[in-house]
């Protein structure tokens, strides 16, 4: 639905943000670590959004990059975790930290995070070891190729390991190759890579 939007900050507060795009405000609550990185009121900023929806709600929800949102919804796949403590998480920790604790299962860096205790600590453990992109392999695949590391996801295949295939395809890709044919060689070498061919 919305991948990003792009406007004026006309506030930013404790929570969240407003953005005001094409003579619409919007209210996008955000990670607190992810509002440090907008610049402030009166600026133009970008934020990646995902729409939270039920019969009685809607929230928006914003974050700095792809991988940071990524990050939020491999969150809400640990039992226990809803939207408000997904944002808390990603409040109280860097993105490098997280990935940092969760590969190597330090557990007491994950019970620092306001909010988190060692029951739901371990779980994400349990859930999300070796499925977070790292913010380096992230960074190599958001525009046209963010699609593409969905795509591998969604088939499976570890999302860390997806985003180094994809990276190592684009490193082995011939110089010159037309941009249509481009995403489709991309796919196919990663699925390649993947399955150890």
């Amino acid at each position: 639905m919305f991948n990003s939007l792009q406007g004026l900050i006309t506030e930013k507060s404790g929570d969240g943000v407003r953005l005001l795009t094409g003579g619409v405000e919007w209210d996008i609550a955000m990670p607190a670590m992810d509002l440090h990185r907008l610049p402030g009121a009166g600026s133009e900023g970008k934020v990646f959004t995902w729409l939270y929806h039920r019969e009685d709600q809607m929230k928006l929800y914003g974050f700095s990059d792809d991988a940071r949102r990524a990050t939020f919804l491999e969150l809400l796949k640990v039992e226990g975790i809803g939207p408000k403590g997904a944002l808390k998480i990603l409040g109280g920790i860097r993105q490098e930290e997280l990935e940092q604790a969760l590969e190597s299962e330090d557990l007491s860096r994950l019970e620092a995070v306001p909010g988190l205790g060692k029951k739901t600590a371990q779980k994400m453990i349990l859930a999300l070891k070796g499925k977070l992109v790292p913010a380096a392999a992230a960074a190599k695949t958001t525009g046209a190729y963010s699609d593409l590391l969905e795509a591998l996801a969604g088939m499976g295949y570890d999302r860390r390991a997806a985003a180094e295939a994809l990276a190592r395809s684009e490193a082995e890709l011939a110089p010159g190759t037309a941009e249509g044919e481009k995403e489709r060689l991309l796919f196919k070498q990663a699925i390649i890579f993947l399955s150890g061919s």
